[in-house]
């Protein structure tokens, strides 16, 4: 697949994503059986991976939608810009941040601690993607679906410039 002036190949198939999102459900479903967490999802990659996340969610919750900006081109600028869209009260709440990648993990880090001074309960992190540089970061990422390589991916909601979002899989640039 070429996206603009980039070639990308197959890197992980629907089927995988949709096994492992599942089984992410699951884990989920068995932590908080007896909660009611609020789901903030992370626009504009998690659009799929949060859609998918919920459906296979079978306990009470919530969702809610904010929007940060790290990413330049192709590279994690790792300046969170303002965090827009946060308009519950997540006072005393089990939240869940939904992410489509941790790259280098400063961006999740600075959203973490930003819930954390709202007075959350708590807060944890469903991830589709980690990236080894994220181990960099002082954080516990509790929900991990794929640990992949250092490389840049698209799809299933990531993009290259705004582009490549809407594939069922996911595709990793060639060498």
């Amino acid at each position: 697949m070429v996206v603009k002036d980039k070639a990308f190949k197959k890197f992980i198939l629907k089927e995988e994503i949709e096994k492992k999102v599942k089984s992410l459900a699951r884990k989920i479903n068995a932590d908080y059986k007896d909660k009611r967490p609020l789901f903030i999802a992370i626009l504009n990659g998690s659009f799929m991976f949060a859609a998918d996340i919920l459906k296979e969610v079978k306990i009470d919750c919530e969702i809610s939608f904010v929007k940060v900006a790290s990413y330049e081109d192709m590279e994690s600028s790792g300046n969170v810009k303002q965090l827009i869209g946060l308009n519950e009260n997540i006072f005393n709440k089990d939240v869940i941040i939904i992410e489509d990648i941790i790259d280098t993990g400063r961006t999740i880090s600075k959203i973490l601690e930003e819930f954390k001074s709202l007075g959350a309960s708590s807060v944890e992190v469903i991830t589709l993607l980690k990236k080894p540089k994220s181990k960099n970061v002082e954080a516990n990422f509790k929900y991990i679906g794929f640990e992949i390589p250092d490389k840049f991916v698209v799809g299933y909601g990531l993009d290259y410039d705004g582009l490549a979002r809407n594939t069922k899989d996911i595709y990793q640039l060639k060498d």
